[in-house]
Formats: structure tokens, sequence, C-alpha cells
């Protein structure tokens, strides 16, 4: 069995900065300018957005091998993450998915986001601990 880690230091919370090993990779941490912050650098929201996609789009992949389903099809495939921070009393979030497919009909492309959403891990981890939407879409409106 496989198992990979990854490691980050980060100074300075949402105003700071941080690094990563095995790759290196560095950069300036910024609250959303909504938030108080400069926005000038990546938020941990847009970080978390980042790797739940990435995670997703594997997962929908998966789905869609064990379903069957046209590997090119699936390769047109795109994943949007909504990650939303809610900073009231307590600060809370939530995150909406949404999965485009092309030339798949809507029913076919939510069987799938069903079946990723048990394979993915990011959420298999954020199952009952966020609120969570996932849904097929007709376009992503770009």
């Amino acid at each position: 069995m496989a198992t990979y880690t990854a490691v980050a230091t980060v100074t300075g919370g949402r105003a700071g900065h941080a690094t990563s090993v095995n790759p290196d990779a560095e950069f300036d941490i910024s609250a959303p300018a909504q938030l108080g912050g400069t926005g000038e650098g990546v938020n941990p929201e847009q970080l978390f957005a980042v790797g739940w996609g990435a995670c997703y789009q594997s997962a929908l992949m998966a789905a869609a091998k064990e379903k069957r389903v046209n590997a090119m099809t699936i390769m047109k495939s795109k994943v949007r993450v909504n990650v939303t921070l809610t900073h009231e009393e307590t600060a809370d979030l939530s995150a909406k998915i949404e999965v485009f497919v092309p030339d798949m009909e809507l029913d076919q492309v939510q069987e799938l986001v069903d079946l990723a959403n048990t394979i993915c891990p990011y959420s298999k981890a954020t199952e009952g601990n966020i609120p969570t939407e996932t849904v097929a879409v007709a376009s992503l409106g770009e």
C-alpha cells in the first residue's frame, strides 16, 4: 500500500507565509479582503478548494471507469469547488461542488457525482463535518 504525507510549515496564520517540502514550494498567505485581509496572497479556503477539486476530479475519473463511461468524455469534465467561510459568532465552512461533463445527460453525471463522493478522500473527510452540496450542472457559466 502506497502512503504519502504532505508537509507544510506556516508562520503568521492568515497574514503569514507557508513553505512545503518535497517538492519545495513557498507562498504568502492573506485573508480575503472581504474578511479584513489584504487579499494579496492565497488564502486557506482557496488552497482547500484547489486540493479538494483535484482530488474530486480524480475520484470522478475513478467513478467513470467503474461505470464504464468513455474516458475521453470524462477527460472533458470540469469540477468547480466553492468553499465559503462564514465569519460571524463562529467561523464555519460550507462547500458546493459543481460538476460539468459536456455531451452527457445530467442524470448520468449526477450518478457519477454521487459515486465520486464515496471515493474522494476530501469528501469522506468532510462528510458530516461541513455542509456540502454536490451537483451535476449543465454549464459552469464561463
